[in-house]
């Protein structure tokens, strides 16, 4: 009865021991889930601030291909008067760039593997 008695406190001591590890590995799980949440926060702020810039410099884009923003800049760099309309010059037909030609690179014929290997071994054309 004594030799029972050692065991179940010896399982209690284990059981014990198992728990407090489990625990501990408890604690540092959550730790490291507080540290990504934390990154992936800031994370997703700057995936936010990305976003807006990129919208800023879509619609600066927009503008800057626009007729309106080339009226502006012929006006402030004093090429045309208020109430000027600037014009565009277009190429006469005969002056047309030529199109090129693309040029047409011959393929090699593709021999079989055992030719391949017999020209390797006993030479060949």
């Amino acid at each position: 009865m004594d030799m029972k008695f050692k065991w179940q406190n010896i399982l209690i001591l284990l059981g014990l021991f198992i728990a407090v590890i489990l625990l501990i590995d408890f604690n540092r799980r959550m730790e490291e889930l507080g540290r990504l949440d934390t990154k992936l926060k800031s994370v997703r702020a700057e995936g936010t601030a990305i976003m807006q810039t990129q919208e800023v410099l879509l619609t600066k884009v927009a503008y800057a291909t626009s007729d309106g923003a080339v009226e502006t800049w012929v006006h402030g760099n004093g090429w045309t008067r208020d109430g000027e309309k600037p014009i565009a010059l277009v190429s006469s037909s005969g002056s047309v760039t030529p199109t090129p030609e693309p040029q047409v690179i011959p393929q090699m014929e593709s021999l079989p593997n055992w030719r391949i290997w017999w020209e390797l071994f006993f030479g060949g054309n």
